[in-house]
């Protein structure tokens, strides 16, 4: 069983967060918190599929590179993505891939045309 953190604010949290402002700040205000806006559900699955083989806190690191790369995460408007588009995104430094990965395995190709 995992036991609370308490961190300089006085308040006792789920340990995997650490201390990381970054981290913390998904804890206090996404985990767990239910979420109805299309949109974000979309964020949401999106960079869920990009995570995988990832730790989640990379992918929060890079979430505003990731919001730049995908149109704010616009499903009308990625759904219009080209092929050219989408070779420029898989190219893209911002959203990856990271050195250990091979190109071609990345998730980018379901995230445009997938709604």
């Amino acid at each position: 069983m995992s036991v609370a953190i308490s961190h300089p604010d006085g308040l006792a949290r789920c340990p995997w967060p650490k201390l990381d402002p970054l981290y913390v700040a998904y804890h206090d205000d996404e985990w767990g918190v239910p979420e109805f806006d299309d949109r974000a559900l979309y964020e949401k699955l999106v960079l869920d599929g990009f995570q995988a083989g990832l730790s989640w806190i990379t992918i929060l690191r890079k979430r505003d590179n990731f919001r730049r790369a995908f149109s704010e995460f616009q499903p009308q408007k990625i759904a219009r993505y080209t092929p050219k588009k989408v070779e420029r995104l898989m190219q893209d430094e911002g959203i990856g891939p990271q050195p250990h990965e091979d190109r071609r395995h990345r998730p980018l190709s379901v995230a445009p045309g997938s709604m």
